[in-house]
């Protein structure tokens, strides 16, 4: 039983692994070389196979690509919509939806496409393709294409595969090509993203690739009460965006009148502001509470010789770079290996008819004889040549038809001869400094189509929107002594409630109860809090908490002074002694407030009453004992701000007593 079980367990593990790998290589992550996909290859190579300059129905591609791809015709139909938006490689004619509203393509009978001029230049190139039999061994399919641009950084691509991802965004054409120059000439350079969709991008956290970026809608105000969105971020559409709008108002986060789609070629949508609610303010709380700004984490993974792996922009375009010197280097010398056969057929030729050598066989009566005689009429001119003579030479020659033997025919082969060499001498020029060649190459991709792709993404630094400075403060919170119990559903029992803070959703309650206890709690609908809460309100940074308390062991009373302090939500922390005697006697806030302490009367003090200005305590942490106001027992404690300070009473001398002094009342 137990061995079935180790055999059952090694079979899911090998059929997993199996799964894993193909689901990686094969469906889901893009190759470092060519940037695509197996079905958007497939796509391209049949588009390739069938090209005739004409258009296509998409129908009729998508079911030559069936012959290569071993899946349905819906995702090859998904694929080939998705990759023809993209507007690089496939001319479409027709509906192929929008990508701006997220409407679906026509059905694939109605649509037609075909390659575009860029992709018949650069995308395609039979002797540098290496091809491997399609699944049912009918066909041939190419393991990559060899592509000469950066496609991979140029079209993006997102994929989920079995334990890793891939979400690679789209860069710019031009500027795609032009950092291409600058590693050729060995200069530094930076690649930011650039959507279709327009937008503004913060690549403040954008880790060459990787990391974080922030895209935003491109929003005017047309007036104070309507908002025109003109540019939507990357993965939203005008729908998920508009959705997102009313989800934020349904809420109470941001307050509409209505909202409207007018897209169309170009993204148009307008938004009417309710009363008393204005277009600046929205703005803001439009990039807070929906989808007019999104977070994307870019993660850059892709398939390098057969193995996943995670890279960056940098890494990726020095790849690619490196690989169109190279192919660039292989085609020239393809094309220099041609012409120096070219060049050895037609020396051939010249020799065979101006010496006159088919003569030499006139009396030959084998074919054999006939070879042999041909091969030793050559043997005097063999140096003139450029490689040595093969039997395949000599048939070539013996197939010359009469009319090329002429004068006209002659003079004709001279000149090809001179225009190979000429040829020849040219590549040699190119080889000799293919990082010249290259860039010039790259010059004349961007000369011929970098005009149709001009930047559409505006790169910005975002300031960060906060969520509660912008939230509709549209929330009551009252606290009622006598049940406990705070919270925005509270209805307190008379007209004024102990307390009532006018608040949102997203912000910080500090509860300060009598015995010195804080703590900060979130918002909500109703919660006990108990029944001894001095004060309740909005936690705000650098607030200046003025307190005098009783400190319940001495029974003596101290005067602090503290910011807003730093908290863990419900936490409870201690401001003072937690004493059952220990209680505020007075809180209050910010700067130039006083107050006044009344004393237990004493025979032989000269004032029951202290002035406290809280100015002139130095402010420090929360848990800090503070400063006594008097040695003696403080009666109660009331807030003097703006009161004037009561004026001692001194007992003036009567006339004719000035020079009698006191001193322990005896008379001297």
């Amino acid at each position: 039983m137990g061995s079935q079980h180790g055999k059952l367990r090694q079979l899911f593990e090998y059929n997993f692994l199996e799964y894993t790998s193909y689901v990686i290589k094969e469906r889901a992550i893009p190759d470092i070389n060519d940037g695509l996909k197996p079905v958007q290859r497939r796509i391209l190579q049949t588009l390739h196979n069938m090209d005739d300059g004409r258009f296509h129905k998409v129908a009729n591609v998508v079911g030559a690509t069936m012959k290569l791809h071993p899946h349905g015709d819906q995702s090859i139909f998904a694929a080939l919509v998705n990759l023809a938006n993209k507007g690089y490689l496939i001319d479409r004619q027709g509906n192929y939806g929008n990508i701006f509203t997220g409407d679906a393509a026509s059905a694939p009978r109605y649509i037609e496409c075909r390659l575009s001029p860029l992709a018949r230049e650069i995308m395609f190139n039979k002797d540098l393709t290496e091809f491997i039999d399609s699944y049912d061994g009918r066909m041939q399919e190419p393991v990559t294409l060899p592509c000469k641009i950066p496609l991979l950084l140029l079209l993006g691509a997102e994929g989920i595969a079995v334990g890793m991802a891939t979400k690679i965004m789209p860069h710019n054409f031009c500027e795609i090509l032009n950092a291409q120059k600058q590693i050729l000439n060995k200069e530094e350079f930076t690649l930011y993203p650039d959507f279709p969709q327009g937008g503004m991008v913060d690549v403040s956290l954008y880790n060459h690739g990787n990391g974080k970026i922030r895209c935003r809608a491109r929003m005017e105000e047309a007036n104070e009460k309507t908002i025109l969105i003109k540019e939507i971020p990357y993965t939203t559409t005008t729908q998920s965006l508009i959705d997102s709008v009313e989800k934020a108002a349904k809420a109470g986060k941001i307050k509409i009148i209505s909202i409207n789609d007018y897209t169309a070629e170009e993204v148009e949508i307008e938004i009417k502001l309710a009363r008393g609610i204005y277009a600046k303010d929205t703005i803001k709380a439009l990039y807070a509470f929906t989808d007019c700004e999104v977070a994307i984490s870019p993660n850059l993974t892709l398939v390098q010789d057969g193995v996943p792996r995670t890279a960056t922009v940098e890494e990726v375009l020095h790849y690619n770079t490196q690989k169109l010197l190279a192919d660039l280097t292989r085609e020239l010398e393809i094309d220099k290996s041609r012409l120096q056969d070219r060049l050895h057929a037609r020396l051939l030729e010249q020799i065979f008819i101006e010496e006159r050598i088919y003569k030499t066989i006139e009396e030959k009566t084998s074919y054999k004889d006939v070879i042999a005689g041909v091969d030793e009429a050559l043997e005097g001119f063999k140096k003139e040549l450029k490689r040595p003579v093969v039997t395949e030479d000599i048939e070539r020659l013996l197939e010359i038809r009469i009319k090329r033997i002429s004068r006209y025919d002659i003079n004709k082969q001279k000149k090809e001869i001179k225009s190979i060499r000429a040829a020849i001498r040219k590549i040699n020029k190119y080889l000799k400094d293919m990082v010249g060649f290259t860039i010039n190459y790259i010059d004349s991709i961007l000369t011929k189509y970098g005009t149709s792709y001009p930047r559409l993404t505006e790169l910005r630094e975002f300031t960060e929107v906060s969520v509660r400075r912008v939230a509709l403060s549209n929330l009551t919170v009252c606290y009622e002594r006598e049940s406990g119990f705070l919270g925005h559903q509270i209805k307190a029992k008379s007209e004024k409630a102990d307390f009532s803070i006018t608040c949102s959703e997203y912000d910080r309650l500090l509860l300060i109860y009598e015995t010195g206890i804080y703590k900060v709690i979130q918002v909500s609908d109703k919660l006990f809090v108990g029944h001894d809460v001095h004060w309740v309100g909005k936690m705000k940074k650098g607030l200046i908490f003025n307190m005098v308390y009783r400190e319940g062991r001495e029974n003596l009373c101290y005067v602090k002074r503290f910011a807003s302090p730093k908290f863990i939500l419900d936490k409870e922390y201690k401001l003072f002694d937690n004493h059952k005697r220990s209680k505020i006697l007075l809180l209050s806030f910010g700067k130039e407030k006083s107050a006044r302490a009344s004393l237990m009367p004493s025979p032989r003090a000269k004032s029951n009453i202290v002035e406290i200005i809280f100015d002139e305590y130095l402010v420090k942490g929360p848990g800090a004992k503070g400063k006594r106001v008097s040695t003696r027992i403080v009666r109660r404690v009331i807030d003097a701000t703006g009161k004037k300070p009561k004026e001692k009473k001194v007992n003036l001398p009567l006339p004719g007593m000035e020079n009698i002094v006191h001193d322990r009342g005896e008379k001297k």
